[in-house]
C-alpha cells in the first residue's frame, strides 16, 4: 500500500539534534503523532534520559522543544505492508536539508536500520549521523535498559 507521511516535523530555531525514524506506523498515522503505539519504547527512553514524565502529546512536543530536539522521519512516501519497515519500497525522502537550514542541528540520530540506510543512500550532510537501534517492541534483542544506555549518546550533543 502506498502511504504518504502525514506528520509535520517537530523543531524550532533552537533544535540541536535531529532524531529521524523511517515512516510513521499505522497507529502513529491514525493518532497523528510520532511513536504513538503503546508498546514503542521511544518516549519511555527519552523520559528516562531526562528524568521527566511524558504523558500527553503536548507534554511530548514541549519536552522536545525545551530540550532542543527535532523529530521527523527520513521517508516522505513509500509502499509498505502494515507497519513493517522490511516491506518498504519505492521510497521518496523528506527534504531534511530544509529543516537543517532552519535549525542549528549538530547531530542526526537515525532510529533503526531503515532510517539509517535510507538517510545514507539519499541524503548527504556535513554533520555527524549516528545509528541507534529501533525503539520498536519488534526489536526484541534490545530491552529498555539497553536502549536507554545506547541512546545516552544524544546527551553529548545537547547543551
Amino acid at each position: 500500500m502506498k502511504i504518504k507521511h502525514n506528520l509535520k516535523p517537530i523543531y524550532n530555531n533552537y533544535s540541536q539534534i535531529l532524531i529521524l525514524g523511517s515512516i510513521p506506523s499505522i497507529t502513529s498515522r491514525e493518532k497523528e503523532f510520532y511513536y504513538a503505539h503503546l508498546s514503542n519504547r521511544f518516549w519511555p527512553i527519552l523520559a528516562n534520559l531526562f528524568h521527566e514524565e511524558l504523558r500527553s502529546k503536548d507534554d511530548k512536543i514541549n519536552f522536545l522543544l525545551k530540550h532542543h530536539i527535532a523529530l521527523w522521519d527520513t521517508i516522505k512516501s513509500c509502499e509498505i505492508i502494515n507497519s513493517s519497515d522490511n516491506t518498504i519500497k519505492n521510497i521518496e525522502v523528506n527534504n531534511i536539508n530544509l529543516l537543517l537550514k532552519k535549525a542549528p542541528i549538530r547531530a542526526i540520530f537515525c532510529l533503526g536500520n531503515t532510517s539509517y540506510k535510507t538517510f545514507n543512500k539519499y541524503l548527504k550532510v556535513n554533520i555527524p549521523v549516528f545509528y541507534l537501534p529501533s525503539p520498536s517492541s519488534a526489536n526484541a534483542s534490545y530491552n529498555l535498559t539497553k536502549l536507554i544506555n545506547i541512546y545516552k549518546i544524544i546527551l553529548d550533543y545537547l547543551n
